[in-house]
């Protein structure tokens, strides 16, 4: 191949060796067929330095060349002479250009007018805006585009800063080494995120849950009453289930039918769901049974009591649903992202459908403890993008109680 010809040099900053940033760029270049050579590598000497690599990336034509960049860019490598990002104008509202870049959730920056621009709202999957007068860029969904919007297209002057593997501090995002296992003790597990939960409320942080109807069946639903009365979550994203479960559980003491208790089938438990749901209607929802004093208890009547916010999103086997759900799935989206706004730590728990949801919505440096006993949902989760998920199989009504206990005592210590 005659120099200069299909080939780019490119460089990379960070803790390139022990987050692996430097090996996954080498695997991107062998598995595309493509060659490098490195110029240039020093290694950071302490913790806290970062290394740096400048190699130079060939391809075998120039369509070739432009796979590979565009791999290896997604894991923060930048071509040495940075050019400008390309715009091109939204040709009618929610129409992106042909050439659109597709948003990873890992922070972004984009080159443009001399300067490099944060984007902000970072999503995975969407595009990305920049308004040209207020030098300001914007992570968007295609439904909010509007005509005229300039969008950046191809891989140009776009920066991605990867997460990095935490190198210090004992929290349960460096315990655990890889991205789901059954094999680890649950207890310390659970110790290790209550801990976790404590020290980032402690710094002022913002705590979402995300859960189904299991926690209710599982009996880990007063844990997560306790956990909302002492002020650790800031807001919890669900479906119809947990909401009418939980007050089934509440007035009737089953969920489904089934005692939580016990674990033993009621006489004509079948039908208690829908008494349920027959009871918010007739209160007028779950914030009308609270002020009547029907509802008393649970995971709901701490939201309430608590100034919580809750949205329940509709879906299409939906019993009912109750008069609280977002049944227009776009307007429970916009509810769901602003919620999340700001979030620091979310904990999800037994819901693959709004796990991997809510997972879309949020930026990589967004904490994420995922609990389920199936193994396949954490794995799941990951592989839908939200790599920085740490995954924890095991059954959540063991799991919860043990985390609200340890945080229990974690405050009496301190008084």
């Amino acid at each position: 191949m005659a120099a200069g010809k299909h080939e780019q040099e490119i460089e990379v900053k960070g803790h390139l060796i022990d987050s692996m940033i430097l090996t996954r760029i080498f695997d991107h270049v062998m598995d595309l067929k493509g060659d490098f050579q490195v110029l240039e590598f020093t290694v950071g000497k302490k913790k806290k330095d970062p290394s740096y690599a400048r190699l130079l990336v060939r391809g075998k034509d120039e369509e070739h060349l432009e796979r590979i960049l565009e791999a290896v860019y997604r894991e923060g490598a930048q071509p040495v002479s940075v050019q400008e990002a390309r715009l091109v104008p939204a040709s009618a509202d929610c129409v992106m250009p042909d050439d659109f870049y597709s948003t990873t959730n890992n922070p972004t920056q984009v080159f443009h007018s001399g300067r490099w621009i944060d984007v902000q709202n970072m999503m995975m999957d969407k595009c990305i805006v920049v308004d040209v007068k207020s030098m300001t860029a914007e992570c968007k969904m295609i439904r909010d585009l509007k005509k005229g919007d300039m969008i950046v297209v191809g891989e140009r002057g776009v920066k991605i800063t990867p997460q990095e593997r935490p190198r210090e501090g004992v929290d349960i995002f460096q315990f655990m080494s890889s991205s789901s296992s059954s094999e680890r003790p649950t207890q310390h597990i659970a110790r290790k995120v209550a801990d976790d939960i404590y020290n980032t409320k402690k710094e002022g942080g913002k705590i979402i849950v995300v859960s189904g109807p299991v926690l209710v069946h599982s009996g880990a639903s007063e844990a997560l009453a306790r956990l909302i009365r002492m002020g650790y979550i800031d807001g919890l994203l669900a479906g119809n289930a947990i909401a009418v479960h939980d007050v089934e559980n509440a007035l009737l003491g089953t969920s489904l039918g089934m005692h939580v208790k016990d674990g033993t089938l009621a006489v004509r438990g079948h039908r208690n769901h829908m008494q349920a749901i027959n009871e918010v209607f007739k209160a007028g929802g779950l914030k009308a049974m609270v002020e009547k004093k029907i509802l008393k208890s649970g995971v709901m009547y701490e939201c309430i009591k608590h100034d919580v916010p809750f949205v329940l999103a509709g879906s299409i086997r939906d019993d009912g649903p109750i008069p609280d759900v977002v049944t227009d799935v776009v307007e429970a989206q916009r509810r769901y992202k602003k919620v999340l706004k700001g979030a620091k730590m979310v904990l999800m728990f037994s819901t693959m459908l709004h796990s991997i949801a809510v997972g879309n919505m949020l930026p990589s440096s967004v904490k994420v403890v995922a609990v389920d006993i199936s193994q396949p949902v954490v794995t799941k989760l990951v592989d839908r993008g939200t790599a920085q998920a740490v995954g924890i199989v095991t059954d959540v009504g063991a799991f919860l109680p043990i985390v609200a206990d340890h945080l229990e005592e974690k405050v009496a210590r301190r008084k």
